[in-house]
């Protein structure tokens, strides 16, 4: 007989599975920082470096939403342990690559591995923590989750400009051998959930679903695709994003209908029956949206207007992350005494605030007068995304967590790649309607234009140019003058829509109503397939 396993420490359950998460949130974002380097090292164009975060995404969202169908074959803990592994090796492979095909394919190989991560761990934490403590532990889930992108761009930063931008890559080999060990040593399947998984993958091996697996793989590969590249490329005007486009919507169509017809399908599609869970994933999709959004942009402003370095961008956005670690324990504390539709509500009007506060920054903006606004919303995705993602879930029974992990983990990274394709457009189409308004008033008429220009020439006529030329000096500083102004005017324009956007889940809440008793028998008949 074998020895009587001991009780599990779910503290200790916590940190172990936070590892693997946090890097691969980590990952997703600290590459940016590198990515000059990184073209020089491996003599590629700037269009054919963004393939090292392409690559990385569609990996990604591929094995996000088959988490549940691996986990039924091969158990929760092993498919997170080979998933952390293969992130470990795609990190040592990209640290040590020579050429951007190398970079590429080790990258999509991270994103295989970091894909599962995010949503075994959620399911691990739901089935570690008694009901009554389910929001501390998705808190502890949010905090690896939101503070991975924010410090990802400033940790870059720090090893891009103090070390070889291969360190990237190299630091996850330590952390990612302890995270493998300390999962190995510490996490448990509950006798529970491996009989319910045995009982399923039986079935699940006599009806496989390589026909939903197919379609899912191509669906997701060319919307992410579409995602991340239409921005660059000019969306429907490029007839490869186009065909994306076109593939994607067909083969995610014929995905559905396959789910909603198969005898055991690859993903639980009937989850969305459930109204809590439905609204529960939106929403959480929409905050992602503008998360990263705001995280892309506000650095974007700094730099580029501000002439702010990447690493001095990153730590004016620091104080962001620190309110966010602070508050966000204390939310989960709360999930258990106040309604999460009131803390849901308190977040987006907190969000929203803080979106209109920024959204009035100007080219004398310092950074001390942006940590107000990103303060206010740091708070705001404390109070967002704890009840979320703890009540989207409070009617899956603990046998379809990993299904619903994976579907939400998968919504939410979409959620995020549409919000700054979206977003990246609206700023960029904002910018030149900007710049026409405003060079429609630069009139050689006027007195104000006439005047300007007189200084500039006379400003360069001192540093030693001659007349024609500190007239074409001028004139091309008045242009430079004009295209930051309307940048700035751009970037209002965005952050002011984002807070607006984010108001109009408000009506959504309605449907968050939560079963804080657990599911009942009528939910889990519903959902099986």
């Amino acid at each position: 007989m074998s020895a009587a396993r001991p009780p599990v420490n779910k503290w200790l359950v916590t940190v172990s599975v936070t590892f693997g998460t946090l890097m691969g949130a980590i990952d997703a974002s600290i590459v940016n920082v590198a990515l000059p380097q990184i073209r020089g090292a491996v003599g590629a164009t700037v269009q054919e470096i963004t393939w090292i975060t392409t690559g990385f995404a569609i990996a990604t969202v591929i094995v996000m939403p088959l988490t549940a169908f691996l986990g039924r074959l091969f158990g929760q803990k092993r498919v997170y342990m080979a998933s952390l592994f293969v992130f470990v090796a795609g990190s040592a492979l990209c640290g040590m690559a020579s050429s951007l095909g190398q970079v590429v394919a080790f990258r999509a190989i991270q994103g295989l591995g970091a894909g599962a991560l995010q949503p075994t761990e959620q399911a691990i934490l739901r089935q570690t923590f008694p009901p009554r403590e389910q929001g501390m532990a998705m808190a502890l889930f949010a905090m690896a989750v939101m503070v991975g992108p924010a410090v990802g761009p400033t940790l870059g930063g720090y090893i891009v400009d103090d070390f070889h931008w291969s360190w990237i890559f190299f630091i996850n080999l330590p952390v990612g051998a302890l995270g493998l060990f300390m999962v190995w040593r510490f996490v448990h399947e509950p006798e529970d959930i491996r009989a319910a998984n045995a009982a399923a993958a039986a079935e699940q091996r006599r009806n496989m679903d390589w026909l939903g697996i197919a379609l899912l793989a191509v669906g997701l590969a060319m919307l992410q695709y579409f995602l991340e590249e239409g921005q660059r490329d000019d969306w429907f005007e490029s007839r490869i994003i186009t065909a994306a486009a076109a593939v994607a919507a067909v083969a995610l169509a014929l995905f559905v209908w396959r789910e909603l017809v198969a005898k055991v399908p690859a993903v639980n599609l009937r989850l969305f029956r459930d109204t809590v869970f439905t609204s529960g994933t939106v929403i959480g999709a929409v905050m992602f949206a503008i998360l990263m959004a705001s995280m892309f942009l506000l650095p974007l402003f700094m730099q580029e207007l501000l002439g702010f370095t990447a690493m001095q961008s990153g730590l004016a956005l620091m104080p962001r992350v620190l309110v966010m670690m602070l508050v966000t324990p204390v939310v989960g504390r709360l999930y258990s005494r106040v309604s999460p539709r009131l803390l849901v509500a308190i977040g987006v009007v907190l969000v929203s605030l803080g979106s209109f506060d920024v959204s009035r920054i100007t080219l004398a903006s310092t950074s001390s007068g942006i940590v107000h606004a990103i303060l206010i919303q740091g708070v705001g995705f404390s109070f967002l995304f704890v009840p979320l993602t703890t009540a989207a879930l409070s009617n899956i029974p603990r046998e379809r967590l990993a299904d619903a992990t994976g579907l939400n983990s998968l919504l939410r990274q979409v959620g995020a790649s549409m919000g700054l394709a979206v977003f990246a457009t609206i700023l960029d189409r904002s910018g030149v309607t900007a710049r026409a308004a405003v060079a429609s008033h630069l009139t050689p008429d006027r007195p104000e234009v006439q005047e300007r220009l007189a200084q500039l020439g006379a400003f360069f006529a001192q540093k030693g140019f001659d007349p024609v030329s500190a007239r074409e000096a001028a004139l091309r500083a008045l242009d430079g003058i004009v295209r930051k102004q309307s940048m700035v005017i751009a970037f209002e324009h965005v952050l002011f829509v984002t807070g607006v956007l984010f108001l109009c889940v408000l009506p959504l809440l309605f449907f968050l109503k939560v079963n804080r008793h657990g599911p009942g028998e009528k939910v889990h008949a519903e959902m099986e397939p």
